[in-house]
């Protein structure tokens, strides 16, 4: 094991260890999605001294990054406008995901998928 392993691997505990201390019961891993896959993610908004959960449900339009860095793009389409979100994977932010729908695609970004409406998004997808 190289050092820049050991060091990610660390780093993935610590951020696993926050995530846990902050969940409490509710604590679960990130489960395997993938591009194309329609997702809720629920996310801790703060807004003054009170917490929120708000659930942001979309699209995954790639994955990027390895380990701690790992982040993926939802897009989702709100009041007719594109609205996309990039989310870290191992952020505290996150309380759960969930998978709503597996998609089927052949490419691993699917940046093709912002200039259609959203029927031509769930054919393409199904």
């Amino acid at each position: 094991m190289t050092s820049l392993e050991y060091v990610n691997n660390l780093a993935m505990e610590r951020a696993k260890e926050l995530k846990k201390s902050k969940d409490g019961e509710n604590f679960s891993e990130a489960p395997d999605f993938r591009e194309g896959d329609t997702v809720i993610v629920a996310v801790r908004v703060v807004e003054g001294e009170k917490e929120r959960i708000q659930n942001f449900k979309g699209i995954v339009l790639g994955l990027r990054g390895s380990g701690i860095n790992k982040t993926f793009t939802i897009r989702k389409i709100s009041n007719g406008i594109g609205v996309e979100r990039v989310f870290p994977v191992n952020s505290p932010m996150i309380q759960s995901i969930t998978i709503e729908k597996h998609g089927r695609t052949r490419r691993a970004k699917l940046y093709y998928l912002r200039g259609m409406s959203e029927r031509r998004i769930r054919q393409k997808l199904s």
